[in-house]
């Protein structure tokens, strides 16, 4: 009996043993890292008519972000920028399955508009780039048009 309780000692030692050693190994994960549920979706970047610089004409600008999951996602410092440099910075949650449209010039945010108050045009109608970036600063997805002269 006590050479069969020294045999079971001796498995469940060694496999805790191997445990112990694949654990360092399983911690650092090389996988890609998982796609976003938050992505841009439709982008107007020509305000539609003439270019006026009234705040209707601005806000005919807009970028919307979509989140395609389930769950709720807090977009608190997450920001949306065009290849200048201009950037919104967000403050909210976007529920799962919903989108909110960023628009440029000014308006009283609700759960489906927010407004980045620009009192001039972001988006170049010839060529541009939208990014959408977390609070870690980590490109989470870009949509580009035109060309770069």
């Amino acid at each position: 009996m006590s050479s069969s309780r020294s045999l079971i000692t001796g498995v469940l030692v060694a496999g805790a043993l191997v445990s112990a050693a694949a654990l360092p190994a399983s911690a650092v994960d090389h996988r890609a890292p998982a796609r976003s549920a938050v992505v841009l979706g439709k982008i107007q970047y020509d305000s539609p008519g003439r270019d006026n610089g009234s705040n209707r004409s601005l806000n005919g600008e807009w970028v919307d972000v979509t989140n395609t999951g389930r769950h709720a996602v807090n977009l608190r410092d997450w920001t949306l920028s065009d290849r200048d440099g201009n950037r919104y910075t967000f403050d909210l949650r976007l529920a799962g399955r919903s989108t909110v449209r960023v628009h440029t010039g000014a308006g009283r945010d609700t759960r489906t508009d927010v407004h980045q108050d620009s009192r001039r045009y972001i988006w170049s109608n010839v060529s541009d780039t939208a990014t959408l970036r977390n609070d870690r600063d980590r490109v989470i997805d870009t949509k580009s048009w035109g060309h770069r002269r």
